[in-house]
């Protein structure tokens, strides 16, 4: 039998032979020195498969690891597996909760149990000799498929006591073999936390309660709850900065956070307030083009502050709190170059201005403002809903949906383009976005208990487009098998045109 391996997706291609029969894990065994990464799922010839898939002709065969995002629901289900079985060795009849993301790690509770470190460590070591003994997942319950064949490959983890919860700990796309240094957000953590107790007053924490109240006919009830709990908190942010008569509001967030509409209704309720707000996006003040810097790929990188005038910025935004005019520039995008002349504007004494872009929770972006000048509202979709107890919706796969439905719509963008540029985003957001988000003074939670019902019907079709040998197949697979559990919305006119899940799907009046 012959084999055209790749040790990774990028790898050049090597050629093999095995008797037919052999499991792809003894491959990545025979292997094992040469790849970049440990490995934990497979492609072959591009469909996902698992190590213990046991091979019966030629084919392509590509060893996966964290770097890809069917590897990784492989190496968590695993893991989750192994955490979960020794939970009920320590505490027969617990009754475990599989959260979200945060930490670097995954969140997890046990209703009715806090337990101390020490209990946590204790569960941990039954973890490791699980991996020690490398025994077959078959013989754990609850078993998350697809897992590795055995518990040996699973030993990069730890765990640590969070609050009335463990956060799992994982390798990251970006550490791929190693765990990132861990650091306390409290912030975010808080805004989980509200985020479940809305959705279990809901009653809504998993697919399946979603899709029996969608059948059950609650669609516009589970809509109007949602919309007015964003409008709760847009409101208590608008009071917030209206009585610390802070002027410079700064929102920064992910992509696909949805900070435009965001943006937009925080003006309009600031404007209820009293406080006619002016609006300002940090990409209106990029550098030309000509000037901006290439990054290692050899593209124009537009992420990093280097591409935005600071100065100028700094400049603008002190002129305005001083109640000078100001020519405000726009970035043209085709021409690559900024045009001013066509919005000049003063500001009144009391009057906020409030800024949208991913470098404004970075202290280097303003450094010329008076810090108690300035709010900060760091803005992400922290979604607490799960495939089941289990099983959690990893929160950059709603991000990546959210991103692949607006870039068809307002860029002309394929699903498969926007999966091929996901990496460097990720990259992006790694480096000037999640480093600054405990800096924030509040945080805004852009999730909707229904988006995923109501994403689903504009991004199946366009997953389903991408063929079985374009390298993106895979991605777009795994993106299917979660939207497939879903059941879609099909009265969308119920979503209000003011919802951030407009900014995506279409039909906003703000954004």
């Amino acid at each position: 039998m012959k084999i055209t391996l790749k040790l990774s997706p990028d790898a050049a291609p090597l050629a093999c032979e095995y008797p037919e029969g052999t499991a792809i894990e003894q491959i990545a065994e025979d292997y094992a020195k040469e790849c970049p990464y440990r490995i934990y799922a497979a492609r072959v010839d591009n469909v996902f498969s698992t190590l213990d898939t046991r091979l019966d002709r030629d084919c392509e065969l590509v060893l996966l690891d964290m770097r890809d995002g069917s590897a990784k629901e492989v190496f968590q289900n695993s893991l989750i597996s192994m955490y979960v079985e020794a939970v009920h060795r320590k505490y027969p009849g617990a009754d475990v909760r599989i959260s979200t993301a945060v930490n670097k790690g995954i969140f997890t509770y046990i209703r009715g149990m806090v337990l101390s470190q020490f209990e946590i460590d204790a569960i941990e070591k039954e973890m490791r000799a699980m991996s020690k003994a490398d025994v077959p997942f078959s013989g754990l319950s609850p078993v998350l498929v697809p897992t590795t064949p055995s518990t040996g490959r699973i030993t990069n983890f730890d765990l640590k006591k969070v609050h009335d919860g463990i956060v799992i700990r994982v390798p990251q796309d970006t550490h791929p073999e190693g765990l990132v240094r861990y650091d306390e957000e409290l912030k975010l953590m808080r805004a989980f936390q509200v985020k479940l107790e809305w959705d279990t007053m809901l009653g809504i924490n998993t697919i399946d309660e979603l899709n029996a109240a969608i059948d059950r006919g609650e669609t516009g009830d589970l809509i109007a709850v949602a919309e007015a709990l964003h409008d709760r908190d847009i409101a208590r942010l608008a009071a917030d900065i209206t009585n610390t008569g802070k002027r410079i509001v700064l929102i920064a967030g992910p992509s696909s956070s949805g900070k435009t509409s965001f943006a937009r209704r925080l003006c309009t309720q600031l404007w209820v307030n009293g406080k006619k707000p002016l609006y300002l996006g940090t990409d209106d003040y990029f550098i030309s083009r000509a000037k901006i810097p290439f990054g290692p790929d050899g593209k124009q990188n537009f992420e990093d502050l280097d591409a935005i005038d600071v100065d100028l910025f700094n400049k603008q935004l002190n002129d305005l709190l001083e109640g000078r005019e100001v020519d405000l520039p726009r970035f043209d995008f085709q021409s690559g170059e900024p045009v001013f002349g066509e919005r000049i504007v003063t500001c009144g004494p009391d009057q906020p201005i409030v800024i949208e872009g991913i470098h404004a929770l970075n202290e280097a972006l303003t450094p010329q403002i008076d810090d108690a000048d300035k709010f900060r509202i760091y803005i992400s979709p922290l979604s607490m809903l799960s495939v089941d107890r289990y099983r959690r919706i990893p929160l950059t796969d709603i991000r990546k949906l959210r991103r692949i439905v607006r870039d068809a719509r307002k860029r002309g963008w394929n699903a498969k383009h926007t999966i091929d540029n996901w990496a460097s985003v990720r990259a992006g957001e790694d480096k000037n976005i999640f480093p600054y988000s405990d800096n924030a003074d509040a945080i805004f939670n852009s999730t909707l208990v229904y988006e995923l019902a109501a994403l689903k019907n504009a991004a199946m079709p366009m997953l389903e487009d991408i063929g079985i040998d374009d390298p993106c197949y895979g991605e777009a697979q795994r993106l299917l098998r979660l939207l497939s559990r879903v059941h879609g919305i099909e009265d969308e006119y119920l979503i209000p045109n003011n919802s951030i899940i407009r900014e995506f799907i279409g039909g906003s009046v703000i954004a």
